[in-house]
């Protein structure tokens, strides 16, 4: 099976905005559901909504306004289900 790509926004506009806080969380929730051979994690530059907030993008859906505050709630509610 084939891994599917998550992109996490690490322009200059996310890194200011916490992006490096973020991506340990994400790291470890990936290795935490075992999905390692299911969902490959991507730096992108620029997703083209800088102004909405850090931003992730996970097959056709854009996910604006990410957090480290809000990051598992998306992650698990949004993207793990359509996974596993």
């Amino acid at each position: 099976m084939e891994k599917e790509n998550l992109y996490l926004c690490m322009g200059s506009a996310c890194h200011q905005l916490g992006v490096y806080e973020v991506l340990p969380k994400l790291q470890s929730m990936i290795t935490e559901y075992d999905l390692e051979d299911k969902v490959e994690l991507k730096g992108s530059f620029c997703l083209e909504t800088c102004s909405d907030g850090i931003v992730m993008k996970f097959r056709e859906k854009v996910f604006i306004k990410i957090s480290p505050d809000n990051i598992e709630q998306k992650f698990t509610q949004e993207i793990l289900p359509h996974i596993v």
